[in-house]
């Protein structure tokens, strides 16, 4: 496996990547309802915005010649008052759930926000990937309420779990 920063023309396999893990690893923590709209979350977003913005670092894991992950992260700005990054994602496909492959695509996002001097990363996690984050030191903040929806309201909401580390 190699985990490596991501090209644009990874943007279509990491799509596929984010829906397939929404739907077939979210299931146990949400509704089919819910979790049909966070999916269609991914067909509307940009992922290629994402990977070409200087404020995002986006890395995908490679196992055996495909992308079965990718997980990303922005650092605040130098100029901003707290040194915080935060992890927009983690995911990885269900053919590798559970076999390393989410950690390394963590360590890898951690590793960059300690190179940005960042002091403490924060997010927000779905209810099936707390145990994940709690697992790399993260501390449960709150719970609130989050709308899944792509760039169009669904009117679905679920429960997500705000956490933070101290770097």
């Amino acid at each position: 496996m190699e985990v490596r920063e991501a090209v644009p023309d990874d943007a279509d396999a990491i799509r596929t990547t984010h829906a397939a893990s929404i739907t077939e690893l979210s299931t146990e923590s949400y509704s089919q309802e819910q979790v049909d709209a966070w999916a269609a979350g991914c067909e509307s977003a940009d992922y290629t915005a994402a990977i070409e913005s200087p404020d995002h670092y986006l890395v995908v894991a490679v196992v055996d010649g495909s992308i079965r992950g990718f997980g990303s992260l922005v650092v605040a700005a130098p100029e901003a008052d707290e040194a915080t990054a935060e992890v927009t994602a983690v995911y990885v496909h269900p053919s590798v759930a559970r076999k390393g492959v989410g950690s390394r695509i963590y360590e890898s996002l951690e590793r960059r926000a300690r190179e940005r001097d960042a002091t403490a990363l924060e997010l927000t996690a779905s209810q099936n990937a707390v145990a994940f984050y709690r697992s790399h030191g993260y501390e449960r903040i709150s719970a609130t309420r989050h709308e899944f929806s792509g760039r169009e309201s669904t009117g679905v909401y679920g429960t997500v779990v705000e956490m933070r580390k101290e770097l």
